[in-house]
């Protein structure tokens, strides 16, 4: 009776140790190409683009970097109401399958907090507060978070959702009075190269 489970573990010790000397080859190749194109520390930058949601123009990009565990929100945006503020929020989810955009779900708050615009401490991770749109409907903004991360353990925006809504965001209760999301994109990882 011993015999068969000797042969038995016979047999899966050599096949465990076939296996393991595989999977430990030290082919620079392979481990280079892994750990630099494929791992973490290559990711230097995310981007959404922003496309209007059904009936509306709004359109642009973001893009996020991140240093020191600050970081750092870029955004070019057209097609908004001339001379208007227009809240912008990362949601929930990147899923863009609707026209409306309300798959993107609710504001990005892992930590469950209130409401709140930047610059005070209860906000959801995903208040970004307001863009503000010059005469031809554009809008330049810039600003920095240290509640949030690109892809680490504090409340990670790689994948969510980035809306701008019709209105600007007042700070009020329970997400702002921002009205309709005329604008809609799935936060991703930028080409380096470009």
């Amino acid at each position: 009776m011993n015999k068969p489970f000797s042969l038995a573990t016979s047999v899966l010790a050599a096949a465990y140790a076939v296996f393991t000397s595989g999977c430990a080859s030290t082919g620079h190749d392979d481990h280079s190409r892994h750990d630099h194109n494929h791992g973490f520390d290559s990711i230097k930058q995310l981007v959404a683009v922003v496309q209007p949601t059904a009936g509306n123009k709004c359109s642009g990009v973001v893009r996020f970097t991140e240093v020191a565990g600050v970081v750092y929100v870029y955004a070019e945006i057209s097609g908004l109401t001339p001379n208007q503020q227009h809240a912008m929020h990362i949601h929930e989810f990147g899923d863009g399958t609707t026209p409306d955009g309300m798959k993107a779900g609710g504001h990005y708050n892992p930590e469950e907090k209130t409401h709140g615009l930047p610059g005070t401490n209860e906000r959801h991770a995903g208040d970004l507060g307001n863009l503000q749109a010059d005469s031809t409907g554009k809008a330049v903004y810039r600003a920095e978070f240290n509640n949030i991360s690109m892809i680490g353990v504090k409340n990670p925006i790689v994948g969510r959702g980035v809306i701008v809504h019709a209105k600007p965001d007042d700070g009020g209760q329970p997400v702002g009075n921002a009205g309709a999301r005329i604008g809609f994109g799935t936060i991703g990882v930028a080409n380096p190269k470009q």
